[in-house]
């Protein structure tokens, strides 16, 4: 280790860091110090001797607002990585010592915020030093996070295929077709699935994945899809149907309350439900965190105690 290296080593200490970290934030010595528990002085004396330290000033006042130097901002985007890594470290040990901690961050498609709350149940009493987030977004934002790994772990349907990403499937979507109570459909055999697509279709926006199941159905088999109306959720969908505006393809389990009420039917129809499965996605380059690992091979090792939680709640 080079000698100036060593000096500045021997003079810093994590507590600067962490003190110029809050000033930093929080753009206040005082703010910084209740932050941490620390009077102001001795918020003021930490930050003079990470100064001196490195023989460059870091704050300053303007009148009676503190700005940051060029200094600061440097100094800033290497605490970053600096306790980014050890919070990687405390996990990785963590990990070593049989105790899974950290964050876990998921992201999941608009059709998939059903099924995650049942995902989660028994996660989080296994490994509650892990702390979840759940983001829903729709499938285009989902494909955007993936490219720009900005999370943990996606769930979604219809993972593209083009990109390099590893995939668990563990659980299928059940897709079907709906119709408001008395709707005349119901009161006829044999309906065919064109008859049922030129009844007013409502879909979801461009890009969804329930959208997207259904066009790709209807080019195998040849069927013509003129959407009466686009919607921007599926509940949005699911309102729009129960109030006579249309007829809709749809999340089975999105709609289970609708069904077993009788606000919505659904229509037997050839070649439906349309049968997808929900995964857990990520970057094949991604390195798994303790937590993403353990969440991933919580899923591989429960997909057969999935299938029978949502099979008995479907069977309506």
């Amino acid at each position: 280790m080079p000698h100036t290296i060593q000096k500045l080593v021997s003079r810093l200490t994590l507590r600067q860091l962490q003190v110029f970290k809050a000033v930093y934030e929080q753009q206040s010595y005082s703010k910084a110090g209740e932050l941490l528990g620390l009077t102001q002085p001795a918020v003021s004396s930490q930050i003079r001797q990470l100064e001196q330290a490195l023989n460059q000033p870091l704050f300053e006042y303007v009148g009676r607002r503190l700005f940051t130097t060029a200094a600061a901002e440097r100094l800033s985007r290497s605490i970053t990585h600096i306790f980014g890594e050890l919070h990687d470290l405390q996990n990785d040990l963590d990990a070593l010592g049989g105790n899974v901690s950290g964050e876990l961050r998921l992201v999941a498609v608009n059709t998939a915020q059903y099924v995650v709350p049942y995902l989660l149940r028994a996660f989080v009493s296994l490994y509650p030093q892990v702390t979840v987030s759940v983001r829903v977004v729709n499938r285009a934002a989902a494909i955007q996070r993936l490219n720009d790994n900005s999370d943990d772990l996606v769930i979604m349907g219809m993972v593209p295929a083009e990109k390099p990403l590893s995939s668990l499937p563990f659980l299928d979507n059940e897709l079907v077709p709906v119709v408001p109570d008395g709707h005349p459909l119901l009161e006829r055999s044999n309906v065919s699935a064109q008859e049922f697509l030129d009844a007013g279709l409502l879909v979801r926006e461009p890009g969804s994945g329930s959208r997207l199941a259904l066009e790709l159905h209807c080019q195998q088999t040849r069927l013509n899809v003129k959407p009466a109306m686009e919607l921007g959720s599926n509940d949005a969908v699911k309102h729009a149907v129960i109030a006579g505006l249309g007829v809709a393809v749809l999340p089975k389990l999105s709609i289970l309350p609708e069904l077993e009420l009788g606000t919505l039917r659904i229509v037997e129809i050839a070649g439906f439900p349309l049968r997808r499965s929900w995964c857990v996605v990520y970057p094949q380059a991604k390195h798994p965190t303790p937590a993403m690992r353990a969440f991933i091979d919580y899923i591989q090792q429960n997909i057969r105690q999935f299938e029978q939680v949502f099979l008995r709640r479907c069977n309506i």
